[in-house]
């Protein structure tokens, strides 16, 4: 799984490739936690365009993600988002608490 990072004044962007799944989702994590806290964004895009396969660990990554944003007043949303992984992330219901993108 690789991340790259865009940042536009108190914007970022968190680019996904790969395979979200429970191998790389807790080094996913702490490597999110880590960008994500050390430019303390006010809106957060997680951008899954690159995600070829994502289980349910996919959804602990995204729901730490848009709980920090909730903690520090930012927002959060997901877009580019491959029809699997669609079905899991509403399958659980992120999409009635995080903005789901086409």
């Amino acid at each position: 799984m690789a991340i790259r990072l865009v940042q536009e004044q108190n914007d970022l962007t968190v680019y996904l490739q790969g395979e979200i799944d429970h191998h790389g989702a807790r080094g996913m994590m702490l490597a999110l936690d880590r960008a994500v806290s050390a430019r303390d964004p006010r809106e957060l895009t997680v951008d899954m365009g690159g995600v070829g396969f994502m289980d349910s660990s996919g959804i602990a990554v995204l729901l730490r993600c848009w709980r920090r944003q909730e903690e520090t007043g930012g927002t959060m949303r997901v877009r580019h988002i491959p029809a699997q992984a669609r079905k899991v992330l509403t399958a659980a219901g992120l999409d009635r608490i995080i903005p789901l993108d086409d």
